[in-house]
């Protein structure tokens, strides 16, 4: 008994001291490790990371998003005021300078206010792709900068935003509108153009496909290449790895073309959620199981335990 305790302990020595250090400390040197800010937006990260020329100009950005997010903001104007925005957030809006504007129905619910602030005031720094434009009014959203100019009216739409669009959105709901403009989930027959509808003949099945490869073609020209389809990233990235990157793409990626897109923590949360349900549907089996496989395994070594110990009895 006492030789098998020895070689069950130096077993599970070095399999705990594969998988708790040499598997982390490998992984640590092949990925740089990213900190997280826990979904607020106020520039730290954005700076940190500019260049010499631009760590000015972004210290500004987000210090006069800062004053204009200590404003009391009006929800009644900021109503009037986003009036302007319905002309390109709508349902069945068309591609404009790449991609479908969003719907903004929860757009209150799942967006950061600090966020909404500084995508107003500059879509592009807001969005830490700046870098890919040397005027940032040539960003999709630019001309946005030119219709609503005054700290008060920026926060007066946020403040209608947060006040009037902030229904509880389901997990696809949230993925829809935050992701699903550049990003497939063929495994949910999810297209940048929405659900893929049933057709009852093949050449209006066609005709759609046509469709959606010439929305690919506008999301792939402003992008630079497709963004990739996300059925199966929940469980190709870590849950850290997701988070850092979703809340600054760059920190992860220098110099990529996605945009942050400014989830808070319970938008983000709502996506993941979608992610998980259509890239590990049998996680809550597998979780309901778990416990039961585990208990199985406890009672079958204490079996096998006192049947070898019944069997060897007499022997030692």
């Amino acid at each position: 008994m006492n030789k098998e305790l020895k070689i069950f302990g130096v077993v599970a020595f070095f399999t705990l001291l594969l998988y708790w250090g040499v598997e982390p400390f490998a992984h640590s040197q092949m990925h740089k490790h990213v900190e997280g800010h826990g979904f607020t937006y106020d520039g730290t990260a954005d700076i940190a990371e500019a260049s010499a020329e631009k760590k000015e100009a972004k210290t500004a950005f987000w210090a006069d998003v800062k004053k204009i997010a200590a404003l009391e903001g009006d929800a009644v104007a900021g109503e009037a005021t986003f009036g302007m925005c319905m002309g390109c957030h709508m349902d069945g809006a068309g591609n404009m300078g790449g991609v479908i504007p969003p719907s903004l129905d929860h757009a209150g619910a799942i967006y950061d206010k600090n966020y909404l602030i500084a995508l107003i005031k500059d879509p592009a720094m807001a969005s830490n792709v700046d870098h890919k434009y040397a005027d940032t009014m040539m960003h999709p959203m630019g001309s946005i900068k030119t219709m609503v100019t005054e700290p008060q009216d920026i926060a007066n739409v946020v403040a209608y935003l947060k006040a009037n669009k902030s229904a509880e959105p389901t997990a696809k709901e949230a993925f829809s509108e935050a992701c699903a403009r550049c990003h497939a989930m063929r495994y949910d027959k999810a297209t940048q153009l929405g659900d893929t509808p049933t057709f009852k003949y093949k050449k209006d099945e066609l005709a759609h496909e046509i469709k959606v490869i010439e929305e690919q073609d506008a999301v792939k020209a402003y992008m630079g290449k497709l963004p990739p389809d996300l059925s199966m990233i929940i469980r190709a990235r870590s849950h850290h790895f997701m988070e850092t990157f979703v809340e600054n793409p760059q920190s992860q990626l220098a110099g990529t073309s996605m945009p942050r897109v400014g989830l808070n923590e319970a938008g983000y949360e709502k996506v993941e959620e979608y992610l998980s349900d259509i890239g590990d549907p049998s996680k809550p089996a597998r979780e309901i199981a778990g416990p039961w496989v585990i208990g199985f395994m406890i009672l079958f070594t204490i079996l096998a335990y006192l049947w070898k110990s019944s069997l060897w009895r007499d022997l030692h």
